[in-house]
């Protein structure tokens, strides 16, 4: 009996020697592996609102080196603790959503060329896929293959189809961030390629926005307006962009087309994530304001641009699958 009870508190102290965490508290789930030096994906179960943010000085550069302490996070004029910080170059799952209608069959060869100039200028661990639309949206590629493979594959995925029919901006919004929820990373965004008119969607305006509103991507615009356009409407790629913290440029010549597309990837490369578990967690329909604030007087007047709010349904509920941090600490 002497000899059995040694034997189990000497490994009883070798456990809590190994897991000095479990001190003093009665359950919980086994600790998580050693993670090696590598890039490697962690799974963390919270209800978290994600906020990518972009700061940059007076003349529009970005501002890299800034700590968790050089920010601040309010909901609703209250203050949040930020529990997620995350200023390394972290891939991104990305839905580039191109307009296939009549009216964009000149421009069609020029927006393949522009999305391999993404592609290239991009985190070479992000993942992509396309959805072409006109009266209908297709994703590329389909079935079980979520996501594309190559810069080339992405180019070939737009140019699958020619430009014919009217446009269903609105359902391929919708197709977007459908795909998106099946997405590895945590940082996801669309990026619209189109006129900007709708007229063939199941769906209204006023919907769209709801969904946006309620998840955790940002949406990014080329708008391919012509000056002698009916259909083309730049007002709802502004807006589209404006409620989920992302940009819309309207390029005018080829060339611009291209660099709009490349200052979209170093975008979506020179971003920090801030995340906040909400006090209250509010409902469906509930919207919540946020406003962001950078805290770094030797630095000058800067600016920041995230989303302005969300609804209840962008808190994440479940796993949240990003690289393990590195550059997590303040100062």
């Amino acid at each position: 009996m002497n000899s059995l009870f040694r034997i189990s508190t000497a490994l009883l102290l070798a456990y809590f020697a190994f897991c000095p965490s479990y001190i003093g508290k009665a359950s919980g789930p086994p600790p998580a592996p050693h993670l090696t030096n590598q890039q490697t994906p962690i799974s963390v179960t919270s209800e978290l609102v994600a906020i990518p943010v972009f700061v940059t000085d007076s003349s529009g550069h970005f501002v890299p080196g800034l700590f968790r302490d050089n920010f601040r996070v309010y909901e609703n004029h209250r203050a949040q603790q930020i529990t997620l910080f995350e200023q390394e170059d972290t891939p991104v799952s990305v839905g580039i959503l191109v307009d296939h209608s009549s009216s964009m069959a000149s421009k069609l060869p020029n927006v393949g060329n522009a999305v391999l100039g993404f592609a290239h200028n991009s985190n070479p661990d992000d993942q992509m896929f396309v959805v072409n639309f006109a009266d209908q949206a297709t994703v590329v590629p389909g079935g079980e293959q979520t996501f594309a493979g190559t810069p080339e594959e992405l180019r070939r995925a737009v140019l699958s189809i020619s430009a014919d029919g009217r446009t269903a901006l609105y359902d391929a919004i919708a197709v977007g961030l459908d795909r998106l929820k099946s997405a590895h990373w945590q940082k996801k965004a669309l990026i619209l390629i189109s006129d900007g008119g709708d007229n063939a969607s199941h769906l209204s305006l006023a919907q769209i926005l709801k969904r946006t509103r309620s998840s955790q991507v940002t949406i990014y615009s080329v708008g391919l307006v012509d000056e002698e356009g009916e259909e083309e409407d730049p007002k709802i790629l502004e807006q589209l962009c404006q409620d989920t913290g992302g940009v819309a440029t309207f390029p005018r010549t080829e060339a611009a087309v291209l660099e709009s597309t490349r200052a979209i990837a170093r975008d979506l490369r020179e971003q920090y994530i801030l995340g906040f578990v909400p006090q209250n967690l509010p409902g469906e329909d509930t919207y919540h304001k946020i406003q962001v604030q950078v805290v770094a007087s030797n630095l000058g007047k800067l600016h920041v641009r995230a989303r302005p709010g969300y609804s209840g349904n962008a808190v994440s509920d479940g796993p949240v699958k990003r690289e393990s941090s590195r550059n997590e600490s303040s100062h």
